[in-house]
């Protein structure tokens, strides 16, 4: 049986340096390079020649998993509007982020301390490429569910590697939480 959505773990996903590697990802047969370079302009228009980066398989990976993926990325709305399509995903809920010059906690991610408000005490994955061993630390303290903070190697992005370690988490968690 599976879990309702109010009880289905989240899985924020950051963007640059997760599903837009910094590191241009090898062409595959099934994906061929559109070869746009680095400085030059996207040919759909959009302005952002990194969308070439982006790898399809990964959002029907992402739906696998099972979970409720949130965009927690500076993108905000825009990615539902450039990124989901081009990664076969419906529209996500967003994490707003609030205007604020507040400083977080000593070596604490600025999204770290929102992240938690937004999961409301449900369990989460976490994928961004600047996550800390105090950002662990802080939500292993202040968060009453399992938690997986997954810190993504920015210049390869998702890796077989990164979706083997959430499976084994939510397996784990399934089985013991």
């Amino acid at each position: 049986m599976l879990p309702s959505v109010a009880q289905q773990p989240l899985i924020f996903l950051d963007v640059d340096g997760v599903l837009i590697p910094f590191r241009g990802r090898p062409a595959r047969r099934d994906r061929p390079s559109t070869g746009v370079e680095a400085n030059a302009e996207a040919p759909d228009g959009w302005g952002n020649p990194l969308l070439d980066r982006l790898d399809p398989d990964d959002g029907r990976r992402l739906l696998a998993l099972g979970c409720r993926l949130v965009w927690a990325t500076t993108w905000m709305a825009e990615a539902n509007e450039i990124l989901s399509p081009r990664l076969g995903l419906p529209a996500l809920p967003v994490v707003e982020w609030p205007d604020s010059d507040e400083e977080p906690e000593h070596g604490l991610h600025w999204k770290t301390v929102f992240l938690i408000r937004w999961a409301a005490g449900r369990p989460f994955v976490w994928l961004d490429d600047e996550i800390t061993d105090a950002d662990r630390r802080w939500v292993a303290a202040h968060h009453p569910r399992p938690a997986l903070l997954h810190r993504v190697d920015p210049y390869a992005g998702l890796t077989d590697a990164a979706f083997s370690a959430v499976h084994q988490w939510l397996g784990l968690r399934n089985d013991g939480a």
